[in-house]
């Protein structure tokens, strides 16, 4: 949001909180890697001030450090904690005791937290994720999956066994994120027609995935965070102006994402 489309205009606190609450959307994630806690204190007043729900998207860098993380978020009444884990151990057998750390962490501090699919991370590469899945049944995923699109450098089409993997991801994930990604590029504009089969494929798994948390979830919300990235995210051109207006690019990935989930509830209040 800082800058939150191709002007590249930088709003102030206060005013990014305001055109996201009259946007519609219900919260406002804040991104510890981005920033840092004194900014998270300093928006925080604005983002009550507009009935915004805070999410907090951690990156501890020791096992130790996501203490205070946790405390501040449950100050905050963020409904859980995004984990972006900087302790990398090279193998699942080093990873598995502290993601379960984490986990005993956020049960005695008392809110919950997920871990995100997501790149330079405990959970950067796909396989060894599933097999951490696999190993810690009560670890909750939330899923970028642009991060493994790019990581696996997925051909398109994906084959079955590529997308059954896909599938045990959004099994597991009780959030999603919204960016839509190429083999090659971590996020793509969405009306540019080449890239139009790999939105056709986001779409699907977004639906996929929030057909899974129903069945999984009988009530509560289903966070779903429209995350688009400045530069070098955001892709630009040679004079570093970005390609696309990511503010409206998200605002069309909350309607999409929006009429799923009201399909979806269309449905089963029909089959009731």
């Amino acid at each position: 949001m800082r800058p939150h489309d191709n002007t590249g205009e930088v709003l102030e606190l206060d005013q990014i909180c305001a055109k996201v609450a009259e946007a519609g959307y219900d919260g406002l994630a804040i991104d510890l890697g981005a920033g840092d806690v004194k900014l998270a204190k300093e928006v925080y007043p604005y983002i009550r001030q507009n009935n915004l729900t805070p999410l907090i998207v951690a990156f501890p860098k020791s096992v130790e450090s996501l203490a205070d993380t946790l405390k501040m978020a449950k100050d905050f009444g963020a409904p859980f904690v995004d984990v972006i884990g900087q302790v990398m151990p090279i193998s699942v057998k080093g990873m598995i005791p502290i993601i379960r750390t984490w986990l005993e962490m956020a049960d005695r501090i008392g809110i919950p937290i997920q871990f995100e699919t997501h790149r330079n991370c405990i959970t950067n590469d796909l396989y060894p994720t599933l097999e951490l899945l696999d190993a810690i049944p009560e670890m909750d995923m939330c899923a970028d999956l642009s991060h493994y699109v790019v990581d696996r450098e997925f051909w398109f089409p994906l084959s079955d066994r590529d997308l059954s993997l896909i599938t045990r991801i959004l099994n597991r994930s009780q959030s999603f994120q919204g960016r839509v990604a190429s083999r090659q590029q971590i996020q793509l504009q969405l009306d540019f027609p080449q890239h139009k089969k790999w939105v056709r494929l986001f779409q699907d798994w977004w639906y996929e995935g929030l057909v899974s948390w129903r069945k999984r979830n009988k009530s509560g919300d289903c966070l779903f965070l429209c995350e688009l990235g400045p530069p070098e995210y955001a892709m630009t051109d040679g004079n570093g102006k970005e390609m696309s207006n990511r503010w409206e690019e998200a605002l069309t990935i909350k309607d999409w994402v929006r009429g799923y989930w009201k399909e979806l509830e269309d449905a089963e209040k029909a089959y009731i």
